[in-house]
C-alpha cells in the first residue's frame, strides 16, 4: 500500500493516540500528518517529534495554530528536523515563535536536505526574523533554498525588513511563491516589491491580499507585468484599495503569459493556506484519517 496521511483539527489528542501516529511515521507509512490546532500534552509532543526525526516517508508537516507553543515545543521540533531528511514542507502559521523562535529552528531549517516549503504566516515575527529567512533563499549559483515562502499577517515587520526579503527573492535561484497577504506594507514597499519581481527569474506567484495597497503602486505593478518579461503568472491584490479595472488589466496580462506557457508544462497546484490572523482564535474539532497513496509531487494541505 502507498503511504498515506493523517489529518487532524481542533482535537485534544490523548497519549494513544499519538502513540499510534509515531508509529505510523517510523514505520514510513505516513507521507502527510496535519494536526492543525490540536492539543496535546508536552510529553506527547516530544514524542511527536522523535517520530518526525526518525520517519523516512513525511512529507508535509502541519503543526498552524499553536501547537507550538513554547521555546521547549520549538527546540524539540528542531531537534526533529535536524534528524529528518525526507520534509519538503513545513506549516507553522499561526504559532507564537518570534523572532527568538525562528533563532532556534532556523539552523535546522538552513540545513535540512529537503525543505522546499516554508509557512512562518502569524508568527509574530519582526525584522531579525527576516534576516534568517533571507538566509534560506540564497543567491543564484548558491545551494538550493526555499521554492515558497508564506509570511502573511506579520505586521510587526518594517520596511527595513521587506528591503531585505525583496533583495533575497530578486537574487535568489529557487524562490517561486511568495505570499505576503495581510501585512501593512502599503504602496512604498509594494512599489519596492515590483522591482524585487522584476529582477527575479523565478517568482511565479505573489499574493498581496488586504496589503494597504492603492492604485498607485497597482499602476506601478501594471507597468511592470507590461514592459517587463517575467515568470509572473499570478498576483493576488484582493482586500485592497485597487480599482477592480486595474485589477482585471493586470490579471489579463498574467493570463495571457500562462497561455503561452501551456504547452511547456503544468503549473504547480498550491496549497490551501491560513488567511489572515488566526494565531489566538480556536477551531472546531474535525478529523480526516486517510490511508490512500498519495501523489510524488508537493502535497496540497486541506483546510479544515
Amino acid at each position: 500500500m502507498l503511504p498515506g496521511s493523517i489529518q487532524m483539527s481542533g482535537e485534544m489528542l490523548s497519549g494513544a493516540e499519538v502513540k499510534g501516529v509515531c508509529e505510523g511515521l517510523m514505520e514510513g507509512t505516513v507521507r502527510l500528518l496535519s494536526l492543525r490546532g490540536c492539543h496535546l500534552s508536552d510529553r506527547d509532543f516530544a514524542r511527536l517529534c522523535q517520530g518526525v526525526s526518525q520517519s523516512p516517508s513525511l512529507v508535509q508537516l502541519n503543526l498552524n495554530l499553536g501547537v507550538v507553543s513554547s521555546a521547549t515545543r520549538v527546540q524539540q521540533l528542531a531537534h526533529s528536523l535536524h534528524a529528518n531528511r525526507s520534509l519538503q514542507s513545513l506549516f507553522l502559521h499561526g504559532n507564537p515563535l518570534m523572532d527568538t523562535g525562528l533563532a532556534l529552528l532556523n539552523p535546522a531549517l538552513a540545513r535540512h536536505p529537503s525543505l522546499m516549503s516554508l509557512d512562518l504566516g502569524d508568527c509574530l515575527l519582526g525584522d531579525e526574523g527576516i534576516s534568517l529567512i533571507c538566509g534560506l533563499l540564497p543567491p543564484d549559483g548558491a545551494k538550493p533554498g526555499l521554492r515558497e515562502l508564506t509570511l502573511s499577517a506579520n505586521p510587526a515587520i518594517t520596511c527595513l525588513g521587506w528591503a531585505r526579503l525583496a533583495i533575497a527573492v530578486a537574487h535568489s535561484s529557487q524562490v517561486r511563491t511568495l505570499n505576503m497577504d495581510y501585512n501593512p506594507l502599503g504602496d512604498h514597499i509594494a512599489s519596492m516589491l515590483a522591482v524585487c519581481v522584476a529582477s527575479s527569474r523565478t517568482l511565479e506567484v505573489l499574493d498581496l491580499e488586504g496589503t494597504g495597497l492603492t492604485n498607485k503602486s497597482a499602476q506601478i505593478l501594471l507597468d511592470m507585468v507590461q514592459n517587463y518579461p517575467t515568470p509572473l503568472k499570478s498576483l493576488v491584490l484582493s482586500e485592497n484599495d485597487i480599482s477592480l479595472d486595474l485589477q482585471q488589466q493586470i490579471a489579463d496580462l498574467l493570463a495571457e503569459g500562462e497561455e503561452e506557457e501551456e504547452y511547456h508544462g503544468q503549473v504547480l497546484e498550491q496549497p490551501v493556506r491560513e488567511k489572515g490572523l488566526r494565531h489566538s482564535q480556536g477551531s472546531a474539532p474535525h478529523r480526516v484519517l486517510l490511508s490512500s497513496g498519495l501523489g510524488d509531487s508537493l502535497l496540497a494541505e486541506t483546510e479544515m
